[in-house]
């Protein structure tokens, strides 16, 4: 798979000419394998960071935790020193992703389990302890979705709660450690809006504690397009206001990915279609305080749907 994107990679490096002007900050999700691939080979990390300030990508969610078995950032930090102060040089600020499906990590919600996910993101409170500050993380991006367990349908509150208690002990970590600057946030889906939670001794949507205890969310707004009830802009409108209010910023994902639901991804849409509906959204909230640019998920099928275009 790596020297499959890799390739497919420089064929669309041949093609780019000026690095491409967006109305709003970029980020992208970069996984288990390219992650390891940029970490192992110079050369892709090389055309990889080509390709993002090609594409106006400014913020990478970089993959940290174990894989397949190999824990690298405690192990291997040379290569994330290495990475990261390339990526900075190049005015790309690297975030430490954690969670992952093979981890099974939308289970570190339970208490039981709360404990390993704690150990992750306190290796990337000790990986930036020893770095020097051009060889840092500057954010923590966690992917841990409580609502993709088999519990979810009948232990909905109990989960979610969990996730907040989660979030409070990871921003206690964070506080302790001294890295006030360490941005940290998760990625949830849109619809988390709808859902009214009693935690901490109040009563709000699942949304608004979320921005009270992080200091960002990543939207995942998967829709393919801006407009209309079920698009981008409408289900982004709550998160965009609540974080406005609380002195934050909520990033809006996007797909690429190929889903058996086609309106989730722009899988089946063209490059110029999915640059549209950024623009519009883009327009929609320009000048909101709340709106923190765009997130494409992910770097590899981001790489392979633009080649097949």
């Amino acid at each position: 798979m790596r020297t499959h994107v890799h390739a497919l990679l420089l064929a669309l490096l041949a093609l780019l000419s000026a690095p491409a002007l967006h109305a709003a900050e970029r980020a992208v999700w970069v996984w288990e394998d390219a992650s390891n691939g940029w970490l192992d080979d110079p050369a892709y990390a090389g055309d990889a960071i080509a390709f993002l300030r090609g594409r106006g990508i400014s913020t990478v969610y970089l993959y940290v935790e174990p894989y397949p078995a190999s824990n690298r950032l405690a192990n291997d930090p040379a290569a994330y020193r290495v990475l990261l102060s390339r990526l900075r040089a190049n005015g790309i600020h690297p975030h430490a992703l954690l969670g992952s499906g093979h981890l099974n990590s939308d289970a570190y919600t339970a208490a039981q389990r709360r404990a390993i996910a704690e150990a992750q993101f306190q290796g990337v409170l000790d990986y930036n302890a020893s770095a020097l500050p051009a060889e840092r993380f500057e954010g923590v991006s966690l992917d841990i979705e409580p609502h993709l367990l088999n519990a979810w349908s009948s232990q909905k509150t109990k989960l979610l709660t969990q996730f907040l208690d989660l979030g409070r002990s990871l921003m206690d970590m964070k506080r302790r450690s001294g890295q006030s600057a360490l941005q940290v946030g998760p990625a949830i889906p849109f619809w988390y809006d709808g859902l009214r939670v009693k935690w901490n001794r109040r009563t709000q949507y699942m949304h608004e504690h979320v921005l009270d205890v992080f200091d960002h969310a990543v939207l995942m707004d998967y829709r393919d397009r801006a407009d209309g009830s079920d698009g981008i802009i409408a289900h982004a409108r709550a998160e965009i206001d609540a974080a406005a209010l609380r002195g934050k910023r909520v990033v809006i994902g996007v797909e690429t990915a190929p889903n058996e639901i086609d309106k989730v991804t722009f899988f089946d849409n063209t490059d110029a279609q999915l640059e549209q509906a950024l623009a519009q959204t883009a327009g929609a909230y320009a000048g909101h305080a709340g709106f923190g640019g765009f997130a494409v998920h992910h770097f590899e099928s981001y790489v392979e749907w633009l080649a097949a275009q």
